[in-house]
């Protein structure tokens, strides 16, 4: 369908290595874009890159500390260098500390908070002259369903997702101007290793996502490669500044 096709289309993603990041990287390779992931991992970086390989696609790995602005700068050069162009972000780099409010270092907070959301407007700042110069462009934001619930153990990870969510909606209204869409998806119980982590951590935790999502069972990462895919595309040209549930429903559950 021509509505989806990213044939000619270069997408960044930050943080693509695995789990959510390169599911994304996967729907949007399936409809044809090339590909640059970054991350810190390298290790990670071969089967990641192999998987997108499988599908056809044009695909890189660039390395990068994106919480610093200097390095956002050079993934969105060092990509428009190798590949002439970016049409799509991804920004999807993010981690979590679980503790209660008051057991919080200053250090770990700044370092989720850095993480989940400043890499996301750094990178998206890198990207805007670029996108700009070739007549507009795609930034998809990754949030979390503790963009809009709270929980005990998150107060550094949900203050980063709830600023994703009006990160967007600023970027959106300023940038529609010049053709640029931003978009939050927002995932629900996604089966990746940092929920796993969150499993083994939060007692009961798997239980209650089960009983509380209407699709009766947590999500897995390709469930998100058709919100990038449709977010990426000529099918969203009029959608901008939307914070996008993932989450077989757990958002509307009881």
């Amino acid at each position: 369908m021509n509505l989806f096709d990213l044939s000619g289309k270069v997408a960044l993603v930050t943080g693509g290595n695995g789990g959510i990041g390169l599911a994304m990287a996967q729907g949007m390779a399936s409809c044809g874009a090339s590909i640059v992931i970054a991350g810190r991992n390298e290790e990670k970086a071969g089967p990641a890159l192999a998987s997108l390989r499988e599908l056809g696609t044009r695909c890189a790995f660039l390395t990068g500390d994106v919480t610093k602005k200097a390095a956002c700068v050079k993934l969105v050069a060092d990509t428009v260098a190798e590949f002439g162009r970016l049409d799509i972000l991804v920004n999807n780099a993010g981690t979590a500390v679980r503790k209660m409010p008051q057991d919080y270092t200053e250090e770990e907070w700044h370092l989720v908070m850095d993480t989940n959301l400043t890499s996301a407007f750094l990178c998206s700042q890198a990207a805007y002259a670029p996108m700009k110069a070739q007549g507009g462009g795609k930034m998809i934001n990754i949030g979390s369903m503790m963009s809009l619930f709270g929980a005990p153990y998150a107060t550094p990870y949900a203050s980063s997702k709830g600023g994703i969510v009006q990160m967007t909606r600023a970027m959106a209204t300023a940038w529609a101007k010049d053709n640029i869409q931003v978009n939050a998806v927002l995932p629900g119980w996604i089966d990746t290793d940092l929920t796993k982590r969150a499993r083994r951590e939060v007692p009961g935790l798997h239980e209650r996502v089960e009983n509380r999502t209407p699709a009766g069972r947590w999500g897995s990462p390709p469930d998100m490669a058709g919100i990038a895919a449709f977010l990426a595309s000529p099918a969203s040209d009029f959608v901008t500044g939307t914070a996008i549930p993932v989450d077989g429903g757990y958002s509307i559950g009881m």
